[in-house]
């Protein structure tokens, strides 16, 4: 079901139809309905726009079956995308936020009905025969619309639709299996969290206590009984495990959480085995070896070989520096007076923060003090300011527009060109509510007439916690980084202005779409921005120089383990849908085996950490392109922004050469036009990363 929705990275699909979303109601503060769009007042409106746009889909495709020119056909088919991807994103948006129980529901039938409808397309052979037309008239002269209709005849044909019946059924079955597989694993996780109760409540630090719940029990000292001694239970959830393992001193705590975080849900072994094997059976219908093979078929890397060699030549610049495991050892056996202790999996993140504060005096809340959620708002607005001469304002949400009163809404506006588009942030945590950080594109932009553009809309998603100590919310820096990184991804799909949505923004090659959002990280550790927006939530001093440095001295701290850890992801993703001679995978054994020859960590037994690495569904093969985003915007912002972040010309070349294009050009050429030759290498037949730039970043060799 790719064909009229391009497979994108995490949750970035989406345009909403002009007609609807974001109305004039809206702007003149009418009551309208969610996101702006007029139906969408109670739950049952997603009914609606499901009913109208399969209406107006319909009408698009009988259009298209009477076979018009070429560009007509493109548009057309664009059209029906833009029409369709209102729904399944609206859907997915409120399905992830809405507090009412009634919108989530609706908004789950609107999805299922919606993509039932996709399938229908997908498998459309009238729609099919129309692309394959339209590729080869050499009538359509415009280079997008040539890459538009490549681009939807390979998509289609994933599906199958170009082979005979008795496949194409298979492939349709195999397609609905891996769909279910999908939702169980996620359903899996959300109904089996895992939990872990600790006492004395003591052994929980104070800054943990919003996080965890107050639980108690009976106990006897002595000649009393029914004493109620007091504990927490720590629901292992990703943000809280993430904390946990951080700050708390105790290491039976933390081994009991990392176990319990690495073991839940165990149904999901025997839901990956289905699914590895669903898209492998899929992959050899279709003439391929592997999975891997077929998903890699669209994008720079193009094949497992090329992949293979980019973590291999990665990983060999890493090793040398691996040392810091040995280190951080000897560090764990001084602080404890043992010369016999080993490193455990669940000192990592603890013995980490603690030897980087040490080894650079931080306090890492001292360092929080500087970054209250508003101040970081303010950041983005600099950002927008100096380098692309632009504003981010703040708008009044019409009364029904947003789904909760947390909800922000920005417009970014550049004077000559009025506005360029809208963000909507809802950062703050709450029950229910999606449990990371995401950037949802909640319609595309594409050129509507010659003079007319359908101007985009996105939602910054995060769960960003405030403390019981406190009324505001302060950041820790990890979370400024990765509030930063989502606003690359916003910055992508804001500043597109792409002919056809189908390119728009974040729908660019799956190895590409990554590098935006890793480039705009670097802005949250320089200080020459920082010192524009980073001030001290109660006194507004401006965060010291001297404070940054540590700072970005403890980012290198351990740059090495922490790739490895990277490549280690990597190589599990390519490894479990790469070449099957076993059936089925025991992928259990698999990670066991790639932690031990990509880390120094070993595997502990009864874990099983692939349970819960949901990037296995959504990136499947294609998680190398994290670090292909690393070594991308590692030259970027040496070559192009380093030497000056601010400026409107750094910020020009960034927008003209890069973001505005979306997908609508070859990712090779965008990232070299941008940073010069020698950024992208050619190699097997793909295209890699140089990786230079990285290596001297992080003071590896190379």
């Amino acid at each position: 079901m790719t064909a009229l929705i391009r497979r994108v990275p995490s949750i970035l699909r989406s345009n909403f139809n002009i007609r609807y979303f974001l109305s004039p109601a809206a702007r003149r503060m009418e009551e309208t309905g969610l996101y702006g769009c007029h139906h969408l007042k109670t739950p049952k409106g997603f009914q609606r726009i499901v009913d109208d746009a399969i209406e107006r889909s319909n009408e698009l495709v009988g259009y298209i079956s009477r076979m018009p020119s070429a560009s007509e056909i493109i548009n057309a088919m664009d059209e029906i995308s833009n029409t369709v991807c209102q729904v399944v994103d609206s859907a997915e948006l409120c399905r992830n936020t809405h507090p009412d129980r009634e919108f989530v529901d609706e908004a789950v039938k609107a999805s299922m009905r919606i993509n039932e409808y996709l399938h229908y397309l997908n498998t459309n052979l009238t729609l099919y025969d129309a692309v394959v037309k339209a590729e080869k008239d050499k009538t359509l002269t415009s280079e997008e619309a040539k890459r538009v209709a490549r681009d939807l005849r390979v998509d289609f044909e994933k599906g199958g639709i170009h082979l005979c019946a008795e496949k194409k059924d298979r492939v349709s079955q195999l397609n609905v299996e891996i769909a279910k597989c999908c939702a169980q694993y996620n359903e899996n996780i959300a109904k089996e969290p895992g939990y872990v109760d600790v006492y004395p409540a003591s052994l929980i630090p104070k800054n943990l206590h919003n996080l965890v719940k107050p639980v108690n029990r009976s106990t006897s000292r002595g000649s009393r009984f029914n004493i109620r001694e007091k504990g927490f239970r720590i629901v292992t959830e990703p943000s809280t495990v993430s904390a946990v393992l951080q700050w708390t001193p105790d290491d039976e705590v933390r081994k009991m959480t990392y176990i319990k975080s690495n073991s839940v849900p165990h149904a999901n072994l025997g839901v990956l085995d289905k699914l590895i094997a669903a898209r492998h059976e899929i992959s050899q219908i279709m003439g391929y070896k592997s999975y891997v093979e077929c998903a890699l078929q669209s994008n720079m890397a193009s094949s497992p070989d090329v992949v293979s060699s980019f973590l291999v030549e990665l990983s060999k610049a890493v090793q040398p520096k691996a040392v810091e495991f040995e280190s951080m050892r000897d560090f764990k056996r001084r602080k404890n007076s043992q010369q016999d202790l080993e490193l455990e999996p669940w000192d990592e993140a603890y013995l980490a923060r603690s030897m980087k504060s040490s080894a650079y005096n931080l306090d890492f809340s001292v360092v929080a003090s500087y970054f209250s959620l508003s101040q970081c708002i303010e950041g983005f607005k600099v950002l927008v300011e100096s380098l692309f001469g632009m504003k981010l304002i703040n708008i009044p949400l019409a009364p029904g527009e947003s789904w909760h009163p947390d909800v922000l809404k920005m417009a970014l506006h550049q004077p000559n060109e009025g506005d360029l588009g809208y963000i909507y942030l809802d950062l703050n945590s709450r029950p229910g509510k999606y449990p990371g950080c995401a950037h949802f594109a909640i319609r595309g932009g594409r050129r509507i007439s010659e003079t007319g553009y359908q101007i985009p809309v996105i939602a910054l998603v995060c769960n960003f916690s405030k403390s019981k100590y406190s009324t505001n919310v302060r950041l820790n820096h990890s979370d400024v980084d990765t509030l930063f990184h989502e606003f690359g991804h916003a910055l992508h799909s804001l500043l597109s202005r792409t002919d056809y949505q189908h390119f728009s923004g974040t729908r660019v090659a799956f190895d590409m779409a990554e590098t935006p959002s890793n480039l705009f990280e670097y802005y949250a550790w320089d200080y020459r921005v920082l010192k524009k927006f980073a001030r001290h939530y109660s006194t507004g001093d401006i965060i010291p120089e001297k404070l940054v440095t540590s700072m970005q001295g403890s980012k290198k701290m351990f740059a090495a383990m922490e790739l490895q850890q990277q490549i280690f992801y990597a190589s599990v993703d390519q490894t479990l849908y790469g070449d099957q001679t076993l059936s089925p995978v025991d992928t259990t054994s698999v990670v066991a085996d790639l932690r031990k020859q990509y880390t120094n960590w070993k595997h502990v037994e009864g874990t099983h950490w692939q349970t819960r690495f949901s990037h296995l569904l959504y990136y499947g093969a294609g998680y190398y392109s994290y670090l292909y985003a690393k070594c991308f915007a590692s030259t970027i912002w040496e070559r192009v922004c380093k030497d000056d972040p601010l400026s409107l010309e750094t910020g020009t070349a960034i927008r003209t050469k890069f973001l505005q294009h979306g997908g609508a050009k070859d990712p090779a050429q965008l990232l070299n036009d941008l940073a010069g030759d020698g950024i992208t290498k050619y190699q097997n037949g793909g295209i890699i990363p140089d990786v230079t730039s990285l290596c001297r970043e992080l003071n590896l060799r190379k």
